[in-house]
């Protein structure tokens, strides 16, 4: 069991939360955000043909496709597969098709005139193809990026009906999002339509009642209570 005086995971409702545009055609939501560490986490809605202007990232970003398609220079980030944006990272962003996605920042970015080139370019990660491993009973996973350094990665798990979590507690934090299915914790249950953040010291145990499937971005480590 955990303590009582363990900080509880945060669940928040997603429709709660409105749209707001960007430019025409590209609507954005922003779910969360932690302003000491420029974090931000948010959702992108992008008409047929609508396009993000020109920008450079000063910091990184992950951006998980839930339908459709969003292209750059470099490459198509097609849906249930990753675009990794690095430091440095200057694009112009559209979508052919129109889709949905869900990015996570760190830093953020600044307007480039349309001549202006240079910095690493963008990167897909093909789910797809990219193998499940085991990570404990009724547990498999996808590691797909991870910063040793900062003590960061992101991943995708899929729990098996009654699949569980023992207790543990954050040393550092984590957002979790639920593609399909459900988890449940001491905090309640969440589902698609519904993030969950676990802060600093949160301390809980997870389970999986149907099965889920799940988008995590953890920053630091988790020990067990």
């Amino acid at each position: 069991m955990t303590s009582v005086d363990a900080v509880p995971n945060q669940l928040i409702e997603l429709n709660e939360i409105g749209w707001k545009e960007l430019v025409p055609g590209v609507t954005g939501k922003r779910v969360w955000a932690d302003a000491a560490t420029k974090r931000t986490a948010m959702f992108l809605r992008f008409s047929p043909g609508a396009a993000l202007p020109r920008h450079a990232h000063e910091g990184d970003e992950l951006v998980y496709v839930l339908d459709g398609c969003v292209a750059d220079e470099y490459a198509a980030v097609t849906a249930g597969n990753v675009g990794y944006r690095p430091n440095g990272c200057t694009h112009t962003v559209r979508s052919p098709t129109g889709a949905t996605a869900f990015a996570v920042v760190t830093g953020g970015a600044v307007a480039r005139a349309d001549d202006v080139t240079g910095g690493p370019p963008s990167e897909v990660f093909d789910l797809a193809t990219t193998a499940w491993r085991g990570a404990g009973p009724g547990l498999r996973w996808k590691r797909y990026w991870a910063d040793p350094a900062a003590g960061r990665m992101a991943t995708v798990m899929r729990w098996e009906p009654g699949a569980e979590v023992p207790a543990h507690r954050h040393v550092g934090d984590e957002l979790a999002f639920v593609i399909e299915g459900a988890l449940e914790d001491e905090s309640g249950m969440m589902r698609p339509g519904i993030l969950g953040y676990r802060p600093n010291g949160c301390a809980h145990q997870v389970r999986s009642p149907y099965g889920a499937t799940v988008l995590s971005y953890l920053w630091g480590d988790v020990e067990p209570t």
